[in-house]
Order: structure tokens, then C-alpha cells, then sequence
């Protein structure tokens, strides 16, 4: 599916990545990319980059391909979902959207008192 625009992909974003546990490791691994980035700043080693991708990609594919079952999204929209990545680990780290979504595995309604 084509989307006209980021705000049209995030819902669908949100919706390939349920599980806590891929959400979890999704986090893991963008902090991680945080840290390893300050870290290459800090020593003055450009050789930690090339870590990066592993961080990043290797955490979220795990969480992917063992947890939530489906394949990334980087794959048919690699930019949204780029994009994706860095809004959702804002939102999980300031608390906008949880790691463990309400009713999550069941089939009762998250509007139901």
C-alpha cells in the first residue's frame, strides 16, 4: 500500500509493532544507537558507526521476525519507517504511547469499561 504522507503511515507503523517485546527491543536497540553514536563523539572513533545498523536493525528485526511474526516495514517503506522508529521511541519514552498496549492478545474491546 502507497501512503500520501508520514501522518497516514504511523497508524500502520504502531499496528506492526503490538507486541511489548518487539516494542522493547525496538527501544533497546535505538537507545543503543543513541549511545553508540555519543560514544563514537566522544572517543573520536568514526569505526563505531559501522555499529549502528547492527544496533538498530539487529534488535528491531529480532523483535520482528521472533516476536511479532511480520516482516519490518523498512522493507517496502524504508523512510516512513525510519521515521517511525524515532517517533515511537520518543512516544515510548515520554510516556505518549505504553510498551504494553491495554487488552493487548485479547479480544475485548480497549473502549469497554
Amino acid at each position: 500500500m502507497a501512503y500520501a504522507s508520514f501522518r497516514e503511515f504511523y497508524p500502520y507503523y504502531l499496528s506492526e509493532h503490538r507486541n511489548p517485546t518487539c516494542r522493547k527491543l525496538h527501544f533497546a536497540g535505538s537507545s543503543l544507537v543513541l549511545a553508540l553514536l555519543a560514544l563514537s563523539i566522544v572517543m573520536r572513533n568514526a569505526w563505531l558507526l559501522l555499529l549502528i545498523p547492527v544496533a538498530g536493525y539487529g534488535f528491531a528485526w529480532v523483535g520482528h521476525f521472533v516476536f511479532e511474526k511480520n516482516r519490518p516495514a523498512t522493507f517496502k517503506h524504508p523512510l516512513y519507517s525510519f521515521l517511525g522508529d524515532w517517533v515511537m521511541y520518543w512516544q515510548l519514552a515520554t510516556g505518549k504511547i505504553a510498551f504494553e498496549e491495554p487488552h493487548a492478545g485479547t479480544h475485548e474491546s480497549p473502549h469497554r469499561p
